[in-house]
């Protein structure tokens, strides 16, 4: 679980992330849209190959429907699953610029 406030990059931001990017991943992100439902690895695979073609010179453009968000995290839970449901859970909570650090019971 993580709480925080999430805000849209800006252009500027998303450009500059973009293109610092391996090459190949700025060519996969034009693949497909994410999270989208595909039907079969082998699309993603033979598109990839178009698109890699297709850029083969110059600049890989940004798409238009690529972008980020930077959240800033006021708390999150770590949940690891154990043993007779004696679960490990830690509790994070930023303080004055710190972690707090707690246990919680399972």
């Amino acid at each position: 679980m993580v709480i925080g406030k999430a805000e849209r990059l800006s252009t500027l931001e998303v450009v500059k992330y973009f293109h610092s990017r391996p090459r190949d991943s700025q060519i996969g992100a034009w693949v497909s849209k994410q999270s989208s439902r595909i039907s079969a690895r082998g699309i993603l695979e033979s598109k990839f190959l178009e698109l890699k073609q297709k850029f083969q010179q110059g600049e890989v453009p940004l798409p238009s429907f690529w972008g980020g968000f930077r959240v800033s995290i006021e708390q999150m839970e770590f949940w690891q699953g154990g043993e007779n449901r004696l679960h490990d859970r830690f509790l994070y909570q930023r303080e004055d610029n710190a972690w707090k650090i707690d246990r919680l019971a399972p």
